[in-house]
């Protein structure tokens, strides 16, 4: 396991208190954990034989309310490193602050987690310039946001300030609340996607009834700007499949695969090797 390491030197912004996370074990036995106050990154290095020099930031889901930390987290960030990414585990504030936007304590733990990333680029291996985001879920909705080059809504440390906290791709695995509550045709309001945007990759399943049209959306969306993305629709596999090895399995499993291969054709790792 690595090494967690605190994001924030003192409290994180608007937080009062820091207390111990809580373990969620439901039926499925997949932790989860919950009223997570100090957030952390764990940087997964990648195989030095196999090392690419592309490191992703990865975002687990949870409903902005637990993060289900090990099967959209921890597996996922072994995964990267075997192939040669440096996978960076987020664990971001949840549950919902009370008064503030669903998303908006784990953005800006999640633009710190970026801007920490640059800033230790060459001590970690990593090509500043090839930095990405991964999110499940909720975790894709903050991914989302995050692609979207979202201003920071904190103070920033002078150490920080000149770390760009915008991702170079995106990865998402059927996000959340892309749709706008007022009007589902249209992307929530926090999502700022244009030609401009990084490329992006989504995957999701057709039975995932509550969050396939987002994913739909987006992509129809994203194909009209003319932003470079990947859109893959399997038929079966619902909500939460992580790598797929849960719910048992089936073809939502050649989504990894397929991804690997998405990022050697956009250049964005080199002598990939997948171990998947």
């Amino acid at each position: 396991m690595a090494e967690p390491i605190r994001l924030w030197s003192g409290l994180a912004p608007q937080e009062d208190i820091e207390s111990e996370d809580k373990v969620i074990q439901k039926s499925d036995g997949l932790r989860r954990i919950s009223e997570v106050t100090v957030p952390t990154i764990e940087v997964f290095h990648a195989e030095k034989a196999k090392a690419t020099g592309t490191a992703i930031l990865v975002c687990p889901g949870g409903g902005y309310n637990f993060l289900a930390i090990d099967h959209e987290g921890i597996e996922l960030c072994r995964w990267l490193s075997k192939n040669g990414i440096t996978g960076v585990l987020l664990k971001y504030r949840v549950p919902r602050r009370k008064g503030r936007g669903k998303h908006a304590a784990p953005l800006e733990d999640a633009q710190r987690a970026i801007a920490m990333i640059r800033k230790n680029a060459n001590q970690w291996g990593i090509d500043s310039d090839q930095i990405g985001v991964m999110g499940f879920s909720a975790g894709g909705h903050l991914a989302s946001v995050l692609l979207g080059g979202a201003k920071r809504g904190f103070e920033e440390r002078a150490e920080y300030q000149k770390f760009s906290t915008k991702p170079n791709f995106g990865i998402l695995i059927y996000p959340a609340y892309i749709r706008s509550h007022k009007d589902s045709q249209k992307l929530a309001p926090e999502l700022s996607f244009s030609k401009a945007s990084p490329p992006v990759f989504i995957t999701v399943a057709k039975s995932d009834k509550s969050f396939y049209p987002d994913s739909v959306l987006l992509s129809d969306t994203l194909k009209k700007l003319g932003t470079p993305m990947k859109f893959h629709a399997f038929d079966s596999g619902g909500h939460g499949f992580g790598m797929g090895t849960v719910k048992g399995g089936g073809e939502v499993k050649a989504w990894p695969r397929m991804c690997l291969k998405w990022m050697q054709d956009k250049g964005i790792t080199s002598n990939q090797r997948s171990g998947y």
